[in-house]
């Protein structure tokens, strides 16, 4: 005979699994990724913990339901609730799309951040995407990359035309510019093209996680610093409608989670990269950092693409314009309040 008290349980047991709800999420990185694909699963067990239990976000790992290039068109008609993803992929759908991820000669960690959060830089992007049905939260937040593995030395700009390169975002527009066969693909395509020779160069990240795709198999050149990469935003999107959806405890727990993992890998980020550097190194791996005649030539570049694409879409000179003035102000403070 049961008792009461086992009604009881067996009623809430049963109520409480009614009110668990699932998103599923397809990340563009590998969850094997050291702070571009484990910070999304962090993402996860933060928020099922923050809601106890009422709320999983399942993580589908790169290709599981669409294809990499298809999972903005897929969250944006709800085929898949919500992604791990940088707003740069959507370049080829939204040209400013990659002033949200990462800009060529562009902010810190610090910079950025402050735009995004107190700047105009979120409101400037949730206005950008409305068309779209999709919701945005920044939620990891990365240091410099490396500018990228090549089989050979490059000394001058002349050394760079024809390579075939895998870049991403804005500084695949600045590559072409000087030659270059520039490709943004998402990363587990990259280490593919890389293995069937269909591109002979890359840039993929920084030395944690190029040592931990083996980049050194491709090439034993690895140049500094990453120009087109000082800051990279990795964000939880989802759709609007789905987002709408959620109790106002569920969406607080998704931002508060968010918030949480970019203060914990931008630490993460910097505490992680002399070690992976030094075993490149003793892997056989020569360091180099680009002379002044290569980084004036990628500026020059940069400086062209960034008139083009502003004279070309409206929401790209809105965002940058937002972004350059935030920095300019920005610059005043930097200059005063921190050691140089």
């Amino acid at each position: 005979m049961k008792t009461l008290t086992t009604v009881v349980a067996a009623a809430t047991l049963v109520a409480g699994a009614a009110q668990a709800e699932t998103l599923v999420m397809q990340s563009i990185y590998p969850s094997s990724l050291p702070l571009l694909g484990d910070s999304g699963v962090r993402l996860t067990e933060q928020v099922s913990k923050l809601t106890g239990g009422e709320l999983e976000i399942e993580f589908n790992e790169p290709g599981a339901i669409v294809g990499g290039n298809e999972m903005w068109d897929a969250i944006s008609t709800g085929a898949v609730d919500a992604g791990w993803y940088s707003p740069g992929f959507a370049q080829g759908i939204i040209p400013s799309a990659a002033i949200f991820t990462a800009v060529p000669f562009g902010p810190d960690v610090r910079e950025y951040t402050a735009w995004w959060y107190e700047g105009g830089g979120k409101e400037i992007w949730a206005d950008i995407t409305k068309p779209y049905n999709i919701h945005t939260e920044l939620c990891t937040i990365l240091v410099p990359e490396a500018s990228g593995w090549f089989a050979k030395e490059i000394n001058t700009p002349s050394d760079l035309d024809g390579v075939k390169m895998r870049i991403f975002g804005l500084g695949a527009s600045v590559m072409q510019k000087l030659g270059v066969e520039a490709q943004s693909m998402p990363v587990a395509d990259t280490l593919t093209g890389l293995r069937l020779g269909t591109i002979d160069a890359a840039e993929v990240s920084f030395p944690l996680i190029d040592k931990a795709v083996s980049m050194n198999d491709y090439a034993s050149n690895y140049y500094f610093p990453g120009w087109h990469q000082q800051t990279s935003l990795i964000t939880f999107i989802i759709n609007q409608d789905a987002w709408d959806g959620l109790s106002d405890q569920q969406r607080f727990s998704i931002e508060t989670a968010c918030a949480a993992n970019v203060a914990y890998t931008s630490a993460e980020g910097e505490a992680k990269q002399l070690q992976p550097l030094a075993d490149l190194e003793a892997a056989g791996v020569t360091v180099h950092k680009w002379n002044d005649e290569m980084m004036a030539a990628f500026r020059g570049a940069w400086n062209d693409v960034v008139t083009e694409q502003s004279a070309a879409d409206p929401d790209f000179k809105r965002a940058w314009e937002s972004l350059s003035n935030f920095r300019a102000d920005f610059a005043k403070w930097s200059d005063l309040a921190y050691l140089k």
